[in-house]
């Protein structure tokens, strides 16, 4: 299926990450250029073996100067924004069940980079998205978000505040013509996953412990009702899919690449 996305340009903010990669995969795929924004040391290593086309800008989302500043040379070079993508998820690394395990003081820096990273993305885009009347931004959000996950209550609440705040970016951007959306993922094979097993494992004895294979596969046989992983290429897939034509009348909406582990009526 032709997206007709080519020739278009799209910044992926957290594009160093395992599913962000994949976004900017299939963009390329897609004959997009590319800026890939993200603060691991990697993304310019990233970038010089994705393809020609490929920008990167090694920041964090949570400055604002440095989200415009990187979608102003973006826009430069590419000649303009067509497509955002906030593929950014920062958990605390703690088992956060019951809530009161963590500190108050946890949450201040998730929510931040999961939801004020966020919000910062959308302003920087918002002229863009106006002047132009076209374009798409979309969030990824997860299932954490719609499920109230107590394994790291900080993640979920910004995951569930984001949702909320796409909502609002969908309405105030409709009249221009410029669509937002959010995908939630379930369980994807990444570093914030790793980083949740390990969480819960600290917290056992080690007679109880589980590898990571191991638990990932008991918890995929309990949550999803297809019994299987959601890998990288499927979420990109769909985040080339929202920013293409073909979602013309979908807005506002969040899309759950789970398995079906959150369904709804």
């Amino acid at each position: 299926m032709d997206l007709e996305l080519k020739n278009q340009s799209a910044a992926v903010f957290g594009g160093a990450g395992t599913i962000g990669q994949a976004v900017v995969k299939r963009f390329i795929e897609e004959g997009c250029q590319v800026l890939i924004f993200d603060a691991h040391p990697s993304t310019d290593e990233i970038s010089k073996n994705m393809h020609e086309n490929v920008l990167s800008i090694r920041s964090n989302v949570v400055d604002y100067e440095a989200v415009k500043m990187g979608l102003k040379d973006a826009a430069n070079r590419f000649g303009g924004i067509d497509h955002v993508v906030f593929s950014v998820g920062a958990g605390s690394g703690k088992f956060g069940f019951p809530f009161w395990n963590l500190e108050p003081s946890d949450w201040s820096g998730i929510l931040e980079i999961n939801l004020q990273g966020a919000v910062n993305v959308a302003h920087a885009f918002a002229p863009y998205a106006v002047r132009q009347k076209a374009g798409s931004i979309t969030f990824f959000t997860s299932v954490a978000g719609q499920i109230g996950s107590q394994t790291d209550p900080p993640y979920s609440a910004a995951k569930a505040g984001l949702i909320n705040f796409m909502q609002c970016v969908a309405k105030d951007l409709a009249p221009y013509r410029v669509r937002a959306n959010a995908i939630s993922p379930g369980m994807v094979a990444s570093e914030l996953n790793r980083s949740v097993w390990q969480a819960g494992q600290n917290i056992l004895p080690e007679e109880d412990r589980l590898e990571y294979e191991d638990w990932a596969n008991k918890k995929i046989r309990m949550i999803s009702p297809l019994n299987d992983w959601q890998r990288p290429e499927d979420l990109g897939a769909m985040a080339a899919y929202l920013a293409s034509v073909k979602a013309r009348q979908i807005t506002g909406q969040v899309i759950n690449v789970d398995g079906g582990q959150v369904m709804h009526a």
